[in-house]
């Protein structure tokens, strides 16, 4: 898929869907209550398998469709939070991040809860 172009007063930039991940990834892993990123492919034996610090963009889908810009995040949260708290933390900090530090407008940021896990 052709990368995101801004176009500034200095010129243009272009952004890529892998970016996009990785930006969106560690916004999500600064929020309270969460483990990490998991796979989005198929569990396996029913547990999630979570994400390591460099490949946190698997964890992230990047979406494209009639001009909006949609995020699928897939989350492991930590045992003894609340879900939807955290899933709400984790949609407005990546958003925000997208939206005000690299000036994408995001239109939906989706949360895929995958497991919960005690934190260690």
């Amino acid at each position: 898929m052709m990368p995101i172009e801004l176009t500034t007063e200095y010129g243009k930039v272009y952004i890529t869907n892998e970016v996009i991940s990785t930006l969106a990834g560690s916004a999500a892993l600064d929020c309270y209550g969460l483990v990490g990123m998991a796979t989005r492919k198929q569990l396996k034996d029913g547990i999630a398998e979570l994400l390591g610090r460099d490949n946190l963009s698997r964890g992230v889908e990047v979406r494209r469709e009639n001009g909006r810009l949609e995020i699928d995040l897939y989350i492991i949260v930590s045992y003894g939070t609340k879900i939807s708290v955290v899933a709400g933390n984790v949609q407005t900090k990546v958003k925000y991040i997208l939206n005000e530090v690299v000036g994408l407008h995001v239109d939906d940021v989706n949360i895929f809860v995958q497991g919960v896990r005690v934190a260690k």
